[in-house]
């Protein structure tokens, strides 16, 4: 699913939001989780998962053209976990098929 599908699926889902007003919702929460990531802070959308950093410590790596040794800097990086209701979700069809067989 893109942006554009969720914006479309929202607008159609409440009538009462224009193509536009559902855009500027999408946008917002985004923003939103993209500032609150940014400040160092940890994203929880209860029955979905969890946004947070992940702090990578610095390494020396290659340069995969020359092969010359390359200091990579420590960096954060976004990290997902799912959570429980979303897990059992994405797993229900596996568990069907696991019964069935």
């Amino acid at each position: 699913m893109t942006r554009s599908d969720l914006i479309d699926a929202l607008a159609a889902r409440f009538t009462a939001l224009t193509r536009a007003d559902a855009d500027a919702a999408v946008k917002l929460i985004l923003e939103t989780l993209n500032t609150t990531l940014a400040a160092g802070n940890r994203v929880e959308i209860r029955g979905f998962g969890s946004f947070g950093l992940n702090l990578r410590k610095p390494r020396i790596g290659r340069n995969p053209k020359s092969g010359e040794k390359v200091e990579v800097p420590a960096k954060f990086v976004p990290h997902f976990k799912s959570g429980k209701e979303l897990q059992e979700r994405v797993d229900y069809p596996k568990a069907v098929a696991r019964k069935v067989a």
